[in-house]
């Protein structure tokens, strides 16, 4: 079976380097699946989940936002932050949780809601892919 080398990487380091048969990312206009060969592009990421199948297993990082750049033979993923699904610490995930739902149901005008908002996504999007 044909591969594609899959690289993620963060400000702080490198997250994910592997030789994988399909890349799947949840891009700003959808999802978007990725095989050997791919036509270059480039294109913005949402917070997700990204998926990686090799062989009969599927791998999966948490992403916060970033940039997907694909060539026929690598794709390079920039992410703002980047988990494996191995090294997600599930109790600091599901208290993040807890604390921007918190946010969220405050009424008052001090709580920045976009942020409270964002802080949840990324929160689901790592207890999601632990399991």
């Amino acid at each position: 079976m044909k591969t594609v080398l899959v690289n993620v990487v963060t400000p702080d380091g490198p997250v994910y380097d592997a030789d994988v048969e399909m890349v799947s990312v949840k891009a700003q206009s959808g999802e978007l699946g990725i095989l050997p060969g791919h036509i270059p592009m480039v294109a913005p990421l949402q917070i997700g989940a990204v998926r990686l199948k090799k062989g009969s297993s599927t791998e999966f990082v948490a992403v916060t936002g970033g940039f997907i750049e694909v060539r026929p033979d690598k794709v390079t993923i920039l992410a703002q932050a980047a988990e494996t699904a191995e090294s997600i610490d599930v109790n600091r995930a599901q208290a993040a949780k807890k604390r921007a739902e918190e946010r969220l149901n405050q009424k008052t005008e001090d709580i920045d809601f976009k942020r409270a908002e964002l802080a949840l996504k990324r929160a689901i999007n790592r207890l999601d892919v632990t399991r």
